[in-house]
């Protein structure tokens, strides 16, 4: 009778096609993935059914322009102005509507400081509208 020498048993892993696995779980994953966009709140906002043309002594112009340059009904005014302009306008007339126009590459800090000066007039009634070309 023979003895043969006894095999020694690996306690191991084979880790040789591990990689085709894995590409293949990544394959699989990837293809039955549904990405969903985020679609955020319905927001329904109301629509004007027509417009109403408003008289001047009614209606206050602040424009804006991204040179930093502002001016209230056509005349060119300093920041600090502002808020002694609209509020000798607003002791005028108590239902006084301030539009406010302003380019889209006017930088925020001036928009901020005009709307700062706008809250100290008590202008409640102010319009925001941004205006500027498509480039």
């Amino acid at each position: 009778m023979k003895i043969g020498t006894r095999q020694k048993v690996q306690n191991t892993i084979p880790t040789a096609s591990m990689a085709d696995i894995i590409f293949l779980l990544l394959i699989f994953f990837m293809v039955t993935t549904i990405f969903k966009m985020e679609e955020g709140l319905p927001i329904s906002l109301p629509r004007a059914e027509s417009g109403t043309e408003l008289e001047r002594e009614k209606l206050m112009h602040v424009w804006a322009d991204r040179f930093s340059r502002i001016s209230i009904n056509d005349k060119l005014v300093r920041v600090d102005n502002i808020d002694a302009i609209v509020s000798k306008r607003f002791e005028e007339n108590r239902s006084l509507i301030v539009a406010f126009n302003v380019d889209r590459r006017t930088k925020y800090d001036l928009v901020s400081q005009i709307m700062d000066q706008l809250k100290e007039a008590n202008a409640v009634n102010v319009t925001f509208v941004s205006v500027g070309e498509e480039k």
